[in-house]
């Protein structure tokens, strides 16, 4: 399984003939290769796998997503926390 996660271009810049970008991931920044999206630019949204923009992605689907990672990043929290055992034991 992969997972691709989507992000905001804030920046580009060249790296000996690559580009790269700096993306925004809902406050983490991170380097991202955006020579698969070459089209990408500074206020588009990317779905980056393993450190690389595989595709672009409109504003509003990007949103969608990175809800739902939240959401589930928030049922795992809740589900590894001290106590959760005892709240769903029968």
């Amino acid at each position: 399984m992969c997972l691709g996660v989507p992000g905001r271009i804030l920046r580009t810049a060249d790296a000996g003939g690559i580009t790269m970008g700096t993306v925004d991931f809902g406050g983490v920044l991170r380097e991202v290769c955006l020579a698969y999206t070459p089209q990408a630019q500074v206020g588009d949204y990317v779905i980056v796998h393993v450190g690389f923009a595989i595709s672009r992605v409109d504003e509003a689907e990007a949103r969608r997503t990175l809800e739902i990672l939240r959401a589930m990043g928030d049922a795992l929290e809740r589900e590894l926390s001290p106590g959760a055992a005892e709240r769903t034991a029968p």
